[in-house]
């Protein structure tokens, strides 16, 4: 190779974004953009421009692209993740707001909030595969770990639609507290914790039962009630700590899931609407809505140790996970979470 291919190749490689930790990715409803934040400094290294009011974010099982619901685009926009470069969009339906992609990695989940239907796209050939009706305004997304049953939640009708993935027919209608806004099930699939934004609650479903088994509430002295609004659910791998995105109540409830009670709540930033935990689940990330930041959670003592100014109403979050980290490593609901073997 001649010197000048060899300084090409250089200036090339050099111009790309080069990831030396584990990254955190945030949608920025009212920018258009994702803010990328480095783990390791806690500090936006870069920000993509990407479609008109980004929500739900996640990555394949490969962590090579990532998936970007650019809701006022009416699109599902997949992105290389080596360069942050768009690779195409996907026929995601009407306003898509959240999705959930399956477990191996083919069909992607997709819940469009203004013409009550989940969409069903197949990843591969880019191709819609079904429309299911569901309740309307749907928005909350999952996929159990057997790639058995998807969830959808529809915020105006108050109901979890459970959808039979080999029929792709919906098989169970279940009642919950006023707009469910997020579905997350437990490691084993046995349950399907959905939270109530209005209702100010958590409904855990016995998903063999198809029935509500147990409700959590909150309760924070001085702080009003309707102000206690749940959204995001994140669970570590162990099955034994929740943490839940209280909204407008600044806090994330730390749940013990095995008793369902609330142990204690973090002082986070402004209407903080989504969360993650790092590979490692020694760290957790919120997006605040309102504040337009991230906050850094350590969660041995339970305490906040930064907040990142990220772009106007961060939503989504995401973390592409580095190779040292992602030995079993999954994205779940358009959130990473790395399994244990």
């Amino acid at each position: 190779m001649g010197r000048r291919a060899l300084l090409a190749c250089w200036f090339l490689s050099m111009s790309m974004p080069v990831a030396i930790a584990d990254e955190i990715y945030v949608t920025n409803e009212k920018d258009n953009s994702v803010s990328i934040i480095d783990s390791r400094t806690l500090n936006v290294v870069r920000t993509l421009s990407v479609g008109k009011r980004p929500r739900g974010i996640t990555f394949s099982r490969d962590f090579k692209k990532f998936f970007v619901c650019a809701s006022d685009s009416n699109s599902v926009q997949v992105y290389d993740a080596a360069t942050d470069t768009m690779l195409h969009d996907l026929p995601s339906g009407a306003d898509p707001e959240q999705f959930a992609l399956s477990h191996d990695g083919r069909l992607l989940y997709v819940a469009n909030e203004d013409n009550a239907v989940t969409t069903v796209v197949d990843v591969g050939t880019r191709q819609v595969v079904k429309q299911i009706d569901v309740g309307v305004e749907p928005e909350g997304m999952a996929v159990s770990p057997d790639d058995k049953i998807a969830v959808t939640t529809s915020e105006t009708t108050n109901m979890v639609h459970l959808i039979d993935t080999s029929s792709f027919e919906v098989v169970s209608n279940i009642l919950v507290d006023q707009r469910p806004r997020y579905a997350q099930f437990t490691p084993d699939g046995a349950k399907l914790w959905v939270s109530s934004e209005v209702g100010g609650s958590i409904s855990i479903i016995d998903v063999a039962k198809r029935e509500v088994e147990k409700k959590i509430t909150f309760a924070i002295p001085g702080v009003a009630r309707d102000t206690i609004q749940p959204v995001g659910i994140r669970m570590t791998r162990d099955a034994k700590t929740a943490f839940i995105a209280l909204g407008p109540a600044n806090r994330v409830a730390v749940v013990d899931v095995e008793t369902a009670k609330v142990k204690s709540y973090v002082l986070v930033g402004q209407r903080v609407w989504h969360l993650e935990l790092s590979p490692k689940e020694d760290m957790l990330y919120t997006t605040n809505g309102v504040s337009n930041d991230v906050t850094v959670v350590d969660t041995a003592s339970l305490r906040p140790i930064k907040s990142i100014k990220v772009g106007r109403y961060p939503w989504g979050i995401a973390i592409r996970a580095m190779p040292e980290h992602t030995a079993g490593s999954v994205p779940l609901e358009g959130k990473t979470q790395t399994e244990t073997r």
